[in-house]
C-alpha cells in the first residue's frame, strides 16, 4: 500500500481557499522568489490524488502543473468532464481512500501526494497520511474552506521542523506518530 503525503498552504486562520475556491490570497509576488521545497517534495511522488473541488481549480492552469498521474476522487465527475488536453493525465473514480490507495499501489505508486481539504480529511480519518508539510501564509481571509475538519478521534503527529521565510511564510513538517 502506498503512503500518503500532504504539502499544502493555509491562511493564518486555517483556510486553504476562499469559499468559492479562489486562491488569490495564496499567490503573492513575495513568495515567487522563495524556495519552499515543493520541487523536492514532488520529485519523490509517484501519483497525486485530489477531490473534485481541487480539480475544478487546477484544471484551468496552463500549463498543467503535474507530470505525475492524477486521480480525482468524485462521485459527480465522469471521464467526459475531463478536458481533452488532460485525458491522458487525469483519471476520475468514485473510490474510498483505501480503495484509491490500493488502486494506485497496483499501478506501482509508492508515495502519493494527497491534496484538497475534504480528501486530506478523509485520508487522515482512514490513517493514510504518513506526513504533512503545512505552510502558513501570513494573511487572515476570514472565511473559506478549512483544511481540517472532524476526525472522529485524535490523530497525533510529531513535529519535525519549522522554517520561516522572509515573506513571513512559516512552514512546518509533521510525521504521523507511530
Amino acid at each position: 500500500m502506498p503512503t500518503g503525503h500532504v504539502f499544502i498552504a493555509t491562511s493564518l486562520d486555517g483556510f486553504i481557499a476562499r469559499k468559492d475556491g479562489a486562491l488569490d490570497w495564496l499567490i503573492l509576488p513575495e513568495h515567487a522568489t522563495e524556495d519552499h521545497g515543493y520541487a523536492r517534495f514532488i520529485k519523490d511522488i509517484d501519483a497525486i490524488v485530489m477531490g473534485r473541488g481541487s480539480f475544478e481549480i487546477v484544471k484551468a492552469f496552463d500549463p498543467w502543473p503535474y507530470d505525475k498521474p492524477v486521480l480525482v476522487l468524485s462521485h459527480r465527475l465522469a471521464r467526459a468532464d475531463i478536458p481533452d488536453r488532460l485525458q491522458d493525465k487525469v483519471t476520475v473514480a468514485n473510490l474510498t481512500p483505501q480503495a484509491a490507495m490500493a488502486h494506485l499501489g497496483q499501478q506501482g505508486a509508492r508515495r502519493v501526494y494527497v491534496d484538497g481539504g475534504q480528501v486530506v480529511q478523509s485520508f487522515l480519518r482512514e490513517g493514510l497520511i504518513a506526513d504533512m508539510v503545512l505552510s502558513r501564509i501570513p494573511v487572515l481571509i476570514g472565511e473559506g474552506i478549512s483544511l481540517f475538519g472532524a476526525t472522529g478521534r485524535d490523530i497525533h503527529f510529531v513535529h519535525e521542523a519549522s522554517d520561516s521565510f522572509p515573506s513571513g511564510l512559516v512552514q512546518s513538517r509533521y510525521r504521523l506518530k507511530s
